[in-house]
């Protein structure tokens, strides 16, 4: 009887902890709340304020991931994770002290490149996704800040303070590493945001509208069946036609600026050719899904082009 009765009260505990058929228990609903609290949004202001005026130039497209075709933060930090989980292990074995501490030295080398690119992802995110982050920061600060002085501990000696301090930082990192993925895969922070399009737009021509009807030199949005797209008439009567919702956080990019063949996304300024959709400047990290168009009877036609960047069949008539 006492047996069932701890295994009841032990299942319920983690069904209140943790997702279940009953709701999504109270660790998700804490960071659901984290991402409506407003208490350091002045913080988050002065830091993003900060990380934005930094004088990286190009920098910032290469930690941003656009050279990689996705973000590179995910890619980078695997290092300081791989290297300080392999201490742990290390350190629950005999006669393996050095290569702990070598390993630990590592991933704290590894650590900073790291963070510059999570910082540079971070100032360009929405704010809900900006307090999440902050706190996934947090997390990873306290936890090199424990391998800080796990380091100096074992250098000094001090082997068993320096396994705890260790087996306190790999903690911190478990913490900071599920926001992190609560981040991603669930405010979809750093996924392309247009990936969707390909599956809904059916093959073939389909109508846009009548030329007659869209404005020279600015950009309007029309719909291809369920999706939005940004339609652009040049002076010289070319029609350049991408999806509305930018791959990088869904901004209008019909609200945007038209500026030498480009169009600016007016939420976090990533640069798009008109021609083909290609991500010319971050932060977006994957490029627009472009249509190729036609003009039959004085009405616009588009049709999804299959390959990213290729500017071909940019117009018939």
């Amino acid at each position: 009887m006492d047996r069932s009765f701890k295994r009841y009260s032990t299942t319920a505990t983690v069904r209140r902890l943790l997702p279940s058929a009953d709701g999504p228990g109270r660790v998700l609903r804490g960071v659901d709340r984290l991402e409506r609290w407003s208490g350091a949004d002045a913080l988050i202001g002065a830091v993003r304020a900060a990380v934005r005026a930094a004088p990286l130039g190009s920098a910032r497209d290469a930690l941003h991931g656009r050279w990689l075709g996705h973000p590179v933060h995910p890619l980078m930090v695997q290092v300081p994770i791989g290297t300080w989980l392999s201490a742990a292990v290390l350190d629950a074995l005999p006669g393996h002290r050095k290569g702990a501490q070598v390993l630990i030295g590592v991933g704290l080398a590894a650590a900073g490149p790291a963070a510059v690119a999570g910082w540079t992802d971070w100032a360009d995110l929405p704010k809900e996704q900006q307090r999440v982050g902050l706190v996934h920061a947090a997390g990873n600060i306290t936890a090199v800040a424990l391998y800080t002085a796990s380091y100096l501990a074992r250098h000094r000696g001090r082997v068993w303070r320096g396994k705890a301090l260790g087996l306190a930082g790999l903690t911190a990192v478990a913490v900071g590493g599920a926001l992190g993925g609560h981040l991603a895969y669930r405010q979809a922070a750093g996924a392309n945001h247009a990936e969707e399009v390909p599956h809904l737009v059916e093959p073939g021509w389909h109508a846009v509208g009548d030329v007659a009807d869209l404005p020279v030199g600015r950009a309007v949005r029309r719909h291809i069946g369920e999706v939005a797209v940004m339609v652009v008439r040049e002076t010289g009567g070319a029609v350049h036609v991408l999806a509305d919702r930018c791959s990088h956080m869904a901004g209008p990019l019909s609200e945007g600026e038209i500026l030498d063949g480009c169009v600016r996304c007016p939420w976090h300024g990533s640069v798009f050719r008109l021609a083909d959709g290609w991500n010319v400047r971050g932060p977006a990290t994957a490029p627009q899904p472009a249509f190729d168009t036609r003009i039959v009877d004085g009405r616009l036609e588009a049709r999804l082009r299959l390959s990213a960047g290729a500017d071909r069949g940019r117009h018939a008539a």
